[in-house]
Order: structure tokens, then C-alpha cells, then sequence
């Protein structure tokens, strides 16, 4: 059982706020840094927001930083983004990633990681 699953994801209203969480299993995770990211309908899949495998390091997208917060708690596997002041322009299906190999002060997507999840929808609207 190696794999990541979110959770979190739903409709919510322009300016409210969301919780997702990823979360691990089978594998050593405080090892792993994890990165989130989004593809909305007719965009690239993009980075939202990386950590290391400590939690001491993070990055965030020039579109989300001050919003939105990563954070880990390696005693749980789990790994959370915290989403405020959410916008139509967050809509998209989110997804975590995890490869001890991924850089976080780069923080893009790339199919190598050595795992996915399966994506939780994330929809802003009035």
C-alpha cells in the first residue's frame, strides 16, 4: 500500500476558505519532500506550493502566496494546504505529490514523481 490520497476539496463561495489534506501511506514520508498542484479545465497542470520532508522549508506561487499555507505533520503522513480568500481563479483539480527528489524552491509539476494522488476538486463560485 504505497500511495497519497487528498481529501478536502468542495464548492465554496468567493473569499471563504478550504483545508486539503494528503495523506500518505507505505512509505517512509519525512523522507519525501511534497508538493501541491492544480489543473484547472484548458490549463497546464501548475505549482501551487512544495515543503520538505522537515516542514522548515516551503514555496509558494507568486498567485497564492499570503493566501495559502503548506504545512506537515510527519506523525500523521499527512501533509495540508490551507486555502483563504479563495477566488474563482483557484478552481481546479488539486493534487499532491511526493518524491524525495522534488525540488521545493522550484516547485513544478513533473509525471517522474515517484507518487500522485488521485486529486480532490477544488470549485469557487457564487
Amino acid at each position: 500500500q504505497l500511495q497519497l490520497v487528498e481529501s478536502g476539496g468542495g464548492l465554496v463561495e468567493p473569499g471563504g476558505s478550504l483545508r486539503l489534506s494528503c495523506a500518505a501511506s507505505g512509505f517512509t514520508f519525512d523522507s519525501y519532500a511534497v508538493g501541491w498542484f492544480r489543473q484547472a479545465p484548458g490549463k497546464e497542470r501548475e505549482g501551487v506550493s512544495c515543503i520538505n520532508g522537515s516542514g522548515g522549508v516551503t514555496n509558494y506561487a507568486d498567485t497564492v502566496k499570503g493566501r495559502f499555507t503548506i504545512s506537515r505533520d510527519n506523525a500523521k503522513d499527512t501533509v495540508y494546504l490551507q486555502m483563504n480568500s479563495l477566488k474563482p481563479e483557484d478552481t481546479a483539480v488539486y493534487y499532491c505529490a511526493a518524491d524525495p527528489w522534488l525540488a521545493v524552491s522550484i516547485c513544478e509539476p513533473d509525471p517522474r514523481f515517484e507518487f500522485w494522488g488521485q486529486g480532490t476538486q477544488v470549485t469557487v463560485s457564487s
